[in-house]
């Protein structure tokens, strides 16, 4: 059952101190209901102080200290993280109701992960330099000096609430920037317990402010039309995204975006079946299907569809939708009512545009305090045209559809067929097929035989409406610092 967890408070945390906000409104445990916490709102107000200090910082404390002593800060909140591991865990699992299983190995991990990560990454990030013949002979040098971007409002998603917050956060403060961040008003908890760690590793006050809130008329309205604020970075719904580039328009901030996406799994009759079932089942359902990197259009090869089929579902049916804690749980609910009415919206959908049920379809019921929760049952579909609405929208919940195809020209021309352009996964035992049709996929990450592998240092990020621009490694440090060139004359 549901850990006894007692509703906590979260507060904002500004210029160094946790503050009120001007109200308070409920977290839900999507696993039952219930409350777990009370969450302090920012005013308008409160937003400008915590921008007013991270400008302060940076001129202050934090600017003036040398890059190694940032590096040395950073290391210690990956050590913060971990040795709070439970605190964190427990947090995160109470916000999003996902299994133990997967936090502990993912989410909580890879929040300390980042920080150590990107200051590695930045004690050898260089900088350009070239000679320049004068007319006098005597030449000139030119070199390049990065500076932080200044102040950064940092917007992070509700799906993997620490892992992607930490993902901006530790590289914009390698950089030097101070923080301004908003995490979900659905997952309000780790972005504030990170405030006591930063505090407990000494981080000047200033640098990270958590102001919490929704959207418009709240802090991430607020966030992104302060003008001064230099920068914006953004996970999450393509329309959310377009709106935020309309508010920072009239200031001209430069942004990053990973947006949504419809994102297609590709398998060829030559794979390696067992391990493309395992594989496609892990991506589709993994996070309750909460992952913008999910295929939610899987496309198999017709010699071996019905059988696919067939084993697809059979995981599908497999999967354990328990409470959090328990060690054989590997799905828990979505986020919350309100997303599952959504999701639940797409499921009649399919329904009304002819798809045959496969399995799943409809919301579970237990018998005990889960049936209060935000559950929902693992969903597969087959038979709708590329054209239906359920094959070409962003749902966000554990379902795909599956399609034949016969030929490979055909499979790469459906996969692409969609306004976004996220991620796709390819299965094929011929290598040759797996390095053309990787490279052919109109994506920001193309994996072949895997999913959700990364290296840390590689280009992430969306085409057409999945984004704009690239993090990890030297892509995030490129928006996170802007280049002054220094030209010599000898």
């Amino acid at each position: 059952m549901t850990a006894n967890i007692k509703v906590a408070e979260r507060k904002c945390y500004i210029n160094g101190r946790f503050v009120d906000g001007r109200k308070q409104f409920p977290k839900i445990n999507p696993v039952d209901g219930t409350v777990v916490a009370q969450v302090h709102e920012a005013d308008r107000a409160m937003v400008d102080e915590a921008v007013r200090a991270a400008k302060a910082a940076l001129k202050g404390p934090w600017g003036k200290l040398a890059l190694q002593a940032r590096v040395d800060l950073l290391r210690k909140v990956a050590e913060g993280i971990e040795k709070r591991f439970d605190d964190f865990l427990a947090a995160e699992v109470a916000d999003t109701g996902k299994p133990v299983s997967l936090a502990s190995h993912l989410d909580i991990p890879r929040g300390a992960a980042n920080f150590r990560v990107f200051s590695d990454i930045v004690r050898t990030y260089g900088t350009e330099s070239y000679w320049l013949d004068t007319p006098d002979g005597k030449g000139a040098v030119n070199y390049a000096m990065r500076k932080p971007l200044g102040v950064v409002g940092v917007i992070a998603p509700w799906n993997l609430p620490l892992l992607l917050l930490t993902w901006k956060l530790a590289p914009a403060l390698a950089c030097g920037n101070t923080i301004v961040a908003k995490p979900s008003e659905e997952t309000p908890s780790t972005a504030t317990l990170l405030a006591e760690v930063m505090h407990e590793a000494g981080v000047p006050a200033g640098v990270y402010n958590v102001v919490h809130g929704f959207g418009p008329d709240s802090a991430g309205e607020f966030i992104t039309t302060h003008p001064e604020v230099n920068g914006i970075t953004f996970t999450g719904e393509t329309t959310t995204g377009a709106a935020i580039m309309k508010a920072v328009a009239p200031t001209v901030k430069p942004i990053s975006f990973e947006l949504g996406g419809k994102n297609p799994g590709i398998v060829f009759a030559d794979c390696d079946f067992d391990a493309a079932v395992a594989g496609m089942s892990h991506a589709i359902f993994s996070n309750t299907g909460q992952v913008c990197l999910a295929p939610e259009r899987v496309y198999v090869e017709r010699p071996i569809f019905d059988r696919f089929v067939a084993a697809l579902k059979a995981k599908a049916e497999a999967l354990v939708l328990g409470f959090p804690q328990d060690k054989a749980t590997n799905m828990g609910p979505l986020i919350s009512r309100q997303h599952r009415e959504k999701v639940l919206s797409y499921y009649e959908l399919a329904r009304k545009e002819g798809a045959k049920v496969v399995t799943g379809g409809g919301v579970p019921r237990f018998g005990d305090s889960r049936d209060n929760g935000a559950w929902i049952q693992p969903t597969l579909w087959t038979g709708l045209p590329e054209s239906s609405r359920t094959v070409r929208e962003e749902i966000f919940g554990p379902c795909a559809h599956i399609a034949p195809f016969d030929k490979e020209e055909e499979a790469v021309e459906m996969a692409n067929n969609t306004p976004y352009g996220l991620a796709s996964t390819v299965w094929t035992r011929d290598l040759s097929r797996g390095h053309r049709v990787g490279q052919a996929m109109e994506v920001g990450i193309s994996w072949v035989n895997c999913w959700f592998l990364r290296d840390l240092r590689t280009p992430f990020g969306g085409a057409k409406l999945s984004g704009i621009g690239r993090e990890g490694g030297l892509h995030s440090l490129n928006f996170y610092s802007e280049p002054t060139n220094i030209c010599i004359k000898l």
